[in-house]
């Protein structure tokens, strides 16, 4: 019964990451294609750098959906501890992409700065680059704040790098439409504007993807859970009547859910069931704390 209303829970999981995962990559794809035309139209090199960074946004989405079906599949032969990583490696290469983009945004926005101040001339971006820079921006942070929520709802990691992808490309686009309305509105001498915002905002989504990797990089290593995620846990075994001494705490996450390991003594005279018994209702409670699908090992052992 227990793994049915597992399977019913992580089947439902599944199908609002899909959903909030689907809108975003339409909402994307739009995007994108609007603004490589306006990128094209309006001759900005920061509008096309902006359409390359929504075009990351759809490719991640992919990924998403791709790896989160993975991730949600049940314990196999082969995969004792469940397919949890899979959404950890989702959210792991979400952050490459970031680097990456974030780099070729700097690297193109460098350049153009540097042939300008060797003399070379940059184009003046058109009017509907601009509009297209101020129609990312609020339509990404609509969709980062829905992204975000879902994300926080689900305790989904990949959701919310997911999330910060829609918002990095947001930035990228203030960034973008400073430098685009600096370089039309102050004339010809201020058009690096254009590039120099972009290489500012490159900056934001490096540091972002980072902040991204860094949690998948301890996860990946098996780094335990935060000291008082830990305390949490003792303070709830010690709450039950009758269980002392836990030792041996090993904690860690697996993807969107964690285990647990811990030693328990118990008094020794009395019986396997009644010992058993206890160690369910510890199990029981850590999963209301920590999540149904929290993976916890017990053992009992006599008090000395």
């Amino acid at each position: 019964m227990e793994m049915q209303t597992l399977d019913t829970e992580s089947t439902m999981r599944e199908r609002e990451i899909y959903r909030v995962t689907i809108v975003g990559s339409i909402v994307n794809f739009l995007l994108l294609v609007f603004k490589f035309f306006a990128g094209i139209a309006g001759h900005s090199a920061a509008m096309l750098a902006d359409a390359v960074h929504s075009l990351s946004d759809f490719i991640t989405d992919i990924i998403v959906i791709l790896f989160v079906r993975l991730s949600a599949k049940p314990e196999d032969e082969g995969h004792d501890y469940g397919h949890g990583k899979y959404e950890t490696l989702a959210t792991a290469i979400i952050g490459i992409f970031l680097v990456s983009v974030g780099f070729g945004i700097f690297w193109n926005g460098a350049s153009s700065i540097y042939r300008f101040f060797q003399g070379g001339i940059l184009q003046e971006p058109g009017r509907i680059a601009l509009m297209g820079a101020i129609a990312s921006i609020i339509f990404k942070e609509i969709l980062y704040q829905y992204t975000a929520f879902k994300g926080r709802k689900l305790n989904s990691q990949a959701v919310i790098a997911n999330a910060w992808h829609h918002r990095s490309d947001a930035f990228s686009s203030i960034g973008t439409a400073l430098g685009i309305g600096g370089a039309i509105l102050l004339g010809d001498q201020w058009r690096i504007l254009d590039p120099a915002a972009a290489v500012i905002v490159s900056f934001f989504i490096m540091k972002v993807a980072v902040g991204l990797l860094i949690p998948c990089v301890d996860e990946l290593l098996e780094k335990s859970l935060p000291s008082e995620v830990e305390e949490k846990i003792l303070e709830t075994i010690l709450s039950f009547p009758g269980v002392t001494s836990p030792h041996h705490l090993r904690t860690r996450r697996i993807g969107s859910y964690c285990a647990i390991e811990v030693h328990v003594r118990m008094d020794g005279q009395i019986s396997l069931e009644e010992g058993h018994k206890t160690a369910t209702k510890v199990e029981n409670k850590l999963k209301e704390l920590f999540g149904k699908g929290t993976l916890i090992n017990i053992h009992v052992e006599p008090k000395k």
